[in-house]
């Protein structure tokens, strides 16, 4: 595996913090927020630095019942061939279900849920990173989730699960310690087990990211510092192995570059402390056995369409409880799963709002009370641009603002962004203003 060295996620809101960093080799940015004809110029003169720059995918689904959608595909490939690439990464997760194979609406999950570690669930995502593999100009590595609830009857450890997976499809893995950590705390699963079972020789890099522990909950933020134990995971990590590639995620709530920095330096020591006692790579593999790799790989048990088809049905079951209010599926943890709801809707409106500030600007205090009364019931089922036009033209119809110069600025968002700003001028286009939001309320 090529090394890319000790890296950091790049997002707009640092970009000039990134670009001036001291001893930064290669950058990780979100797939489907940059446009291959558009690169922002920090990326582009990155780039022409010699600095690696990776698209992290965050909407393929490797995880879920259906096969990846092939648009999506060819947009994550399209993204590595504009950046130069050397690989490209997505999530072992499902992140949307419903649909044809179930006769139920589309629903969409907004973020990384976590798959049944079962026989037949490996079948699916094996098939899956296959095909996806097929698609992609350059190797593909898939990343280990944070998880606040697990299935009921898994069949498989974390560890045991992504060897598997590695070693019937030859996929590579991309590490997150934090999240190794998170589902230490919420799920009780030992970090240094899961290593073990890891097989080492696969890895394409490490994600190390910040977090914080509620009411016996760690939720993995990427908002706050890196702490101590998932420094110390990482450490474990780094004394069995030496990571090809090491990446601070932050994506929210940014320090100073400074502070930035000195994350950054502090990740760099943890790794080279660690790596003055390791082990040889492999160490932790099972006795008589070598994770495949590449087209060599062992493909094992293939999933039916049966499979797919339980598969859909269980996840269309689960988010449904999730994001529509349905009742929680026999077997998982209630209460876990009312946390994982509150969270997903609290995500929605954080997305919406960085998407369109102008909406939080308007509504001021009570925008995110407003969200929240929007989205009870009212599942995500397409993209946050069209949840945000949706929630406005939902707050004019059903909860408009006393103050009349509220509801005219939340109207005039509206008007503009769903394509009605074009028609202002055209009399009968002012005619039928005047009859819409006759209907909508002044």
């Amino acid at each position: 595996m090529e090394r890319l060295g000790t890296g950091i996620g790049w997002r707009p809101a640092i970009a000039e913090a990134v670009e001036a960093m001291a001893g930064i080799e290669w950058v990780e940015v979100v797939a489907e927020n940059v446009c291959p004809g558009h690169l922002p110029d920090s990326l582009r003169r990155l780039r022409e630095r010699g600095v690696a720059v990776v698209p992290h995918g965050v909407g393929l689904g490797l995880g879920g019942a259906e096969r990846p959608d092939p648009v999506r595909l060819a947009a994550l490939a399209e993204r590595a061939e504009a950046l130069r690439s050397p690989l490209v990464t997505e999530h072992i997760a499902f992140v949307r279900a419903g649909g044809e194979r179930t006769a139920s609406r589309g629903l969409e999950a907004g973020h990384l849920l976590p798959v049944p570690r079962t026989r037949e669930g490996l079948a699916v995502l094996c098939e899956n990173v296959r095909i996806a593999q097929d698609q992609l100009p350059v190797p593909l590595a898939v990343e280990n989730i944070a998880a606040l609830f697990s299935w009921p009857g898994e069949e498989l450890t974390e560890g045991q699960f992504l060897y598997e997976l590695a070693d019937r499809t030859g996929v590579r893995l991309l590490i997150d310690v934090a999240n190794l950590h998170t589902n230490h705390v919420n799920q009780g699963e030992d970090p240094a087990a899961a290593l073990d079972a890891l097989p080492l020789e696969a890895l394409a890099y490490v994600h190390v990211a910040g977090g914080f522990e509620r009411d016996g909950v760690w939720h993995d933020s990427h908002a706050h510092p890196v702490p101590e134990p998932v420094l110390a995971v990482l450490a474990e990590l780094a004394s069995r192995v030496r990571p090809p590639g090491v990446l601070l995620e932050r994506d929210e709530r940014f320090p100073s570059a400074a502070e930035l920095e000195a994350e950054v330096a502090k990740i760099r020591r943890t790794v080279a402390v660690a790596g003055r006692d390791r082990v040889p790579v492999g160490a932790g593999a099972r006795p008589g056995s070598a994770p495949a790799s590449g087209a060599g790989a062992a493909t094992g048990p293939v999933a039916d369409e049966a499979a797919r088809t339980r598969l859909a049905l269980g996840q269309t079951a689960l988010l449904s409880a999730l994001v529509a209010g349905t009742p929680a599926p026999e077997g998982f943890d209630r209460g876990r799963l009312r946390v994982q709801s509150r969270m997903l809707t609290a995500k929605r409106g954080s997305v919406v709002a960085s998407l369109a500030p102008e909406l939080e600007q308007i509504l001021g205090d009570t925008y995110r009370p407003r969200f929240l009364r929007y989205a009870a019931g009212r599942p995500l089922t397409g993209g946050y641009r069209a949840d945000a036009l949706a929630f406005a033209l939902h707050t004019l119809r059903e909860e408009p603002p006393a103050e009349r110069a509220v509801r005219r600025a939340l109207r005039d968002w509206w008007i503009e962004r769903s394509g009605r700003a074009s028609l202002v001028g055209r009399p009968w286009a002012r005619w039928a203003r005047v009859a819409r939001f006759a209907l909508l309320g002044r």
